[in-house]
């Protein structure tokens, strides 16, 4: 395997990068040539905005950051999709404790802009509060604001009304380039008052992303110049894209090309000096389509079993065999689609197999991304590596990549078996007279050392993995982590005879011509623990060995009083140390102990602000005289007193569409080309742009109308509803996704394929075209209305982001067969962008327009007490319980509204989710608003989600909610909902605190 130094395009699920490294306020240009000699050491300090200058530069091997090195692993983090700005500390705390030492934030446009030249970065888009708590929680961070973010976006992050814009991401469309511009302007402002370089805050890199093709080039440095001349001086990378071909996804059990993508220079036609080798994008897992696509019913529980832990490490390892040092797991913490924002691959959940789900728990991948974040920080010779002289395994299916440090001459081997049998197997590695012996898990991988410094000692090899190398106090502590009832070695060179003490049962040693050998099977009984003192040293050295599990419970915490090592709880947030004690903050899921190595003279403890009594260990740690205790259990109501109200007034014909806006435009201000013979029907020239729509035709005299054909655009899952005069005439829907299927009709309706009226170069996946029977009662002359609800999903993106903008939405063209009726159309969507939920909230349901999914009374004209099929057990224990109306078939929209209060005791963080089940065969949708705030879409028959994590902040946990369903159904089976309630999803003792998200009601 060679290094390379060009630039690779989208292979393995990587993108094109290039990275401008102009020089700032405080260095010269930093070029490859300018940080060549920098010699390998310990990273720099944690950053904080501590308002001093500071430098930024690579070379080939890595970045250099006020001359030291630095491998970034970063974890991304998408604060659009968590509703709750108090809950962004708990997910930086959350990344930063498990092992990452950068954030990637990626900023999307349509979240943040609900017409041109209009910009709110408030509430739960207060970029500027979600930078400055990533610099208090010592975090770098890499900002991501776009233009394009992506094809797990609707429309890749670019808002709605650009799609009525024309024109394209080219360096000569003015039009385009303004509103870029202008957003970027908006971010730029926000992002320079947080930049490293200036000490303000912990922004270290700063990406953009281009699109592929022709015009890309002059339309990247266009993006460029506006970013320096905004005052940016951190260093800039761009990602060149097509779109088409997101999301890829790294297959690691292939045979792996060199990964890396690498800084270079603002074009690619420039000359790239040799430059550090980065990793934009490691894909944690795949989005789940609706009806689960590959994943089937199991959706996301079928991610986690395909992208765990062993998946981590046999891809980040290859990585770092490749010579990345720029990493950035995406998404290290998973989110919600709530509102409209999701892209066409995705259900409302974005979980994506993240280290913490949507709910904030921990998952069992977590402790892969979490070992090797602490081994690239704490153990510097990664920082620099070079190819190394080939060595094969004994066993052919393991491949072994060797790399050593010109610096230090330390030896690392990645050994990966890409078959699905557990190998044992034999390899010679640099210190080792004879052949060690390590034991890989199928499809695994680890990453081995030798001759490697700890401190004053020298490590000959280890078969197991090293997690950290901690200097605490007067000891150095090195932990290695291996699989469960593994027997490891680590062999390390002792000159003079050591002091070894077995603080542990299961380890062994022995000393043996200048080496000391030692065993230790994984697992066993928690930790194995064995001290070394003496051996040349005049430092003691902590030899830890961890499984998995245990490795998952370590906490290594840098402060300016010096480092500390935790073991035992859930997470650990804050160490605050004192004169004489600590103070510690963190969470407690189950009964654990409390074990704590702290610099000298601290030799007492608090957790969560309360006394721990302690005693010392012979490992020289403040260990804890009792467990720390899990929280207690917590009750979740029955989601009872259910009250219904049926919508879709404006299906019958004396409805007043007086104050719609006339559909009467004749040419289109976006790209998508008008149906001959018909007026313009697409939303977004209306300026409707996310969520339902209606619209109303009047014609007269429908002698001879066979049937009506409706050509629509909504994308995956897409829906289209139709009443004449009032009648239903039937639903037509889009299958989950392109390629998932034909076309559905239910009623009278027949597909009729995808839409003709479709430009060059234009995505069809959610195009369509109904057919729908006119009865013959009907064929008539006089006045008649022909009532359309469309329900567009998100916007395809097509190649590049271009692409995304020229899909139309909403009604493309009418046309009836036999009949050539005169149709007046008006339309209506969402009345505007929620002024606190923001443009991507609301949509053009008749309840969203009067407020029913708002907290607060409603109108109480034509409620009425409803019950659900799920809730007849219950409704026994309730004989007072007025009388609840049946549940019945129609075509349309039903509106289900009840309340429900919480009472989470104090200490405990719990998450809790809302859980909806039903007869799979029932055709019905409901979109679930919390508190006025759409956080999702639930589809009954498409499926696969059922449960719905529910942030706290816009929950109560403590105080009264508002629940309402908006259920559309297609009139052939009963109108749900089914089975409604709450269950809890995870819980701790600790938690960050919680402020209520705004939610004003009526």
């Amino acid at each position: 395997m060679v290094f390379t130094r060009r630039t690779f395009g989208a292979v393995a699920g990587t993108a094109v990068l290039g990275l401008a490294l102009a020089g700032s306020s405080t260095a010269a240009a930093p070029t490859a040539s300018a940080s060549r000699n920098v010699p390998t050491g310990r990273p720099p300090a944690p950053p904080r905005a501590d308002r001093r200058p500071h430098s930024v530069r690579h070379d080939r091997y890595s970045l250099i950051v006020d001359g030291q090195r630095l491998v970034l692993w970063s974890g991304e983090f998408h604060p659009f999709r968590l509703p709750s700005p108090s809950l962004w500390r708990d997910a930086l705390q959350k990344i930063r404790a498990s092992g990452h030492n950068a954030v990637t934030v990626p900023v999307a446009w349509n979240h943040h802009s609900p017409a041109p030249g209009r910009y709110d970065f408030t509430g739960v888009r207060d970029l500027d509060l979600l930078l400055r708590t990533a610099a208090e929680e010592h975090l770098y961070v890499v900002l991501r604001p776009g233009p394009f973010l992506g094809a797990d976006l609707d429309a890749g992050g670019l808002p709605g009304w650009l799609a009525g814009t024309g024109g394209g991401p080219r360096a000569d469309d003015p039009g385009h380039l303004e509103h870029v511009d202008a957003w970027l302007t908006a971010v730029d402002r926000i992002a320079r008052r947080h930049q490293y370089t200036q000490g303000r805050g912990t922004v270290l890199l700063y990406q953009f992303t281009d699109v592929s093709g022709a015009a890309s080039a002059a339309y990247r440095e266009h993006l460029y110049a506006k970013v320096r001349g905004d005052g940016i001086d951190v260093p800039v990378f761009h990602k060149e894209l097509d779109a088409a071909s997101e999301p890829a996804v790294p297959d690691p059990a292939a045979t792996p090309p060199d990964r890396g993508l690498y800084f270079g220079a603002a074009t690619a036609e420039r000359a790239r000096p040799r430059t550090a080798g980065v990793l934009a994008e490691f894909a944690a897992g795949q989005p789940v389509p609706w009806g689960g696509g590959r994943f089937g019913a199991r959706g996301s529980e079928a991610v986690r079993g395909e992208f765990d832990a062993a998946y981590v490490r046999r891809t980040c390892l290859t990585d770092i065999a490749n010579g990345l040092t720029v990493h950035n797991t995406r998404p290290a913490f998973g989110g919600t689609n709530w509102g409209w924002q999701g892209g066409p691959s995705t259900i409302t959940s974005y979980d994506l197999a993240a280290g913490h789900d949507e709910a904030r728990n921990p998952t069992p991948k977590l402790a892969a991304t979490q070992q090797i974040g602490h081994m690239l920080r704490t153990v510097p010779d990664l920082a620099k590596l070079n190819r190394a002289a080939d060595v094969r395994a004994d066993d052919d299916r393991v491949r072994v990549y060797h790399l050593t440090n010109p610096d230090t001459g330390s030896h690392t081997y990645v050994l990966r078996n890409d078959s699905d049998a557990r190998v044992s197997t034999t390899l010679r590695v640099a210190g080792s007279d004879l052949p060690v012996r390590v034991t890989l898990e199928p499809r695994d991988a680890r990453l081995m050392m030798a001759r490697l410094r700890l401190g004053e000692r020298l490590l000959r090899h280890s078969t197991a993995q090293p997690m950290l190398f901690l200097p605490v106090g007067s000891m150095d502590v090195a932990v290695f982590t291996g699989t469960r009832d593994e027997l490891v070695e680590v062999v390390l060179e002792c000159p003079v005879g050591p002091v070894t003490t077995r603080l542990d049962p299961e380890p062994a040693w022995a000393l043996d011509r200048g080496l000391l050998r030692v065993t230790a099977p994984l697992g066993r009984g928690g930790l194995s623990r064995v001290l070394v003192e003496g051996g040349g040293s005049r430092r003691p050295l902590l030899l830890v060995f961890a499984c998995e599990e245990d490795a998952a419970r370590l906490w290594p915490v840098e402060t300016r009083e010096g480092n500390f090592l935790v073991y035992g709880p859930s997470l650990v947030r804050t160490v605050t140390p004192h004169e004489d004690s600590v103070d510690l903050t963190g969470d407690v899921r189950a009964l654990t102990g409390l074990e704590v190595w702290a610099p000298g003279g601290i030799g007492s403890a608090t957790w969560n602000g309360a006394r721990v009594r302690t005693t010392v260990s012979r490992a020289n740690a403040l260990v804890a005289t009792e467990r720390l205790k899990p929280p207690p259990a917590v009750e979740l109501p029955a989601l009872t007193g259910w009250t219904r109200r049926a919508e879709n007034p404006e299906a019958d014909p004396r409805f007043d569409d007086g104050r719609w806006r006339p559909a009467d435009r004749r040419t289109s201000s976006g790209t998508t080309p008008v149906p001959e013979g018909q007026p313009v029907l697409f939303a977004d020239d209306y300026g409707f742009h996310y969520g339902d729509l209606w619209y109303r035709g009047r014609f007269g005299d429908a002698r001879g109308a066979v049937s009506v054909r409706l050509s629509y655009r909504a994308g995956p899952q897409g829906l289209l509803m139709a009443w004449l005069d009032g009648e239903p005439l039937g639903v037509h829907r889009r299958p989950g996704g392109a390629g998932d299927g034909p076309d559905e009709a239910a009623g009278p309706g027949e597909a009729a394929g995808p839409d003709e009226a479709t430009g060059p170069g234009e995505d069809t996946a959610g195009s369509a075209t109904a057919e729908f029977a006119v009865p013959a009662h009907l064929r008539t002359p006089g006045a008649h209305v022909l009532s359309v609800l469309v329900r567009p999903m998100a916007r395809a993106v097509g190649s590049g982001s271009a692409g995304a903008r020229r899909a139309a939405r909403g009604l493309a063209s009418v046309t009836f067969t036999g009949a050539r009726p005169e149709v007046e159309w008006r339309i209506q969507g969402a009345t505007g962008a929620d002024p606190v939920r923001g443009p991507l909230n609301n949509g053009g349901l008749y309840g969203e327009r009067k407020g029913w999914h708002l907290p607060g009374p409603v109108d109480g004209d034509g409620w009425e007490p409803a019950g659900l099929p799920g809730e007849g057990d219950r409704r026994e224990d309730r004989p007072d319980a007025p009388p609840e109306a049946p549940q019945e078939a129609r075509q349309g929209v039903t509106w289900y509204r009840t309340s429900f209060t919480l009472d989470v005791p104090a200490p405990v963080d719990a998450s809790v989710g809302l859980v909806l089940e039903d007869d799979p065969e029932r055709a019905y949708r409901a979109q679930i608003f919390l508190n006025g705030w759409n956080l999702g879409l639930y589809v009954n028959d498409t499926g696969p989600q059922h449960v719905f994590p529910l942030p706290n902040g816009v929950l109560r946990t403590r105080g009264g909610n508002t629940l309402a369903l908006a259920v559309l159904s297609d009139g052939t089976t009963p109108a749900g909902p089914g089975r409604v309630g709450l269950r809890l999803l995870g819980a701790a003792v600790g938690g960050t605190p919680v402020d209520d998200v705004d939610s004003p009601g009526r």
